[in-house]
């Protein structure tokens, strides 16, 4: 996706690899684990102070509960939160399991017609604060917010074949 853009993708695999870079991407996945290999990697405290001095990242996902302040499971068990740089609560696996992925049409703020939004196991934002935009929704839920620099999706764009989403987020945090 960001080699279509035209963007230089740099893989994160420890502190060392911050430097220098304009934006971070937070990929989907299994958040348990992806918080525990940021843990292992010592990943944790520099991204924090990286996202503190305004480093524009974009959370796809699993990337989206690690960003978010409160995180519940099902059962009502809260997450501690990882980055806390999202004033939400997001409710992990919200619209289903595996099998209840889906694909959905969505109107995004500032992207012409809709975008194919593909949501695998994805996180339910059921509550955003006051400085959180909500630049997408779906079925009366946010499914695309922003607040400041930090952005977040419970679906995968980078699944879509679409590139206008992650597009407008470089063009709009490295203008």
């Amino acid at each position: 996706m960001l080699d279509a853009l035209g963007a230089e993708a740099v893989e994160v695999r420890g502190p060392e690899s911050l430097s220098g870079i304009d934006a971070l991407f937070l990929p989907g996945g299994e958040s348990t684990t992806i918080t525990k290999l940021l843990h292992t990697s010592r990943l944790v405290e520099p991204i924090q102070a990286e996202i503190d001095e305004g480093l524009p990242v974009f959370g796809t996902c699993a990337g989206l509960i690690v960003l978010a302040e409160d995180a519940r499971d099902q059962h009502g068990v809260t997450s501690p939160p990882l980055f806390g740089a999202l004033g939400c609560m997001v409710l992990r696996n919200g619209y289903g399991t595996q099998r209840d992925s889906f694909e959905a049409p969505l109107r995004i703020d500032g992207i012409e017609g809709t975008f194919p939004g593909v949501f695998i196991r994805a996180p339910l934002i059921e509550s955003v604060q006051p400085s959180v935009d909500v630049l997408a929704s779906h079925d009366g839920h946010p499914v695309l917010i922003r607040q400041g620099r930090v952005w977040a999706a419970s679906f995968h764009p980078e699944l879509s074949g679409d590139l206008r989403l992650p597009e407008r987020f470089l063009q709009e945090v490295t203008a």
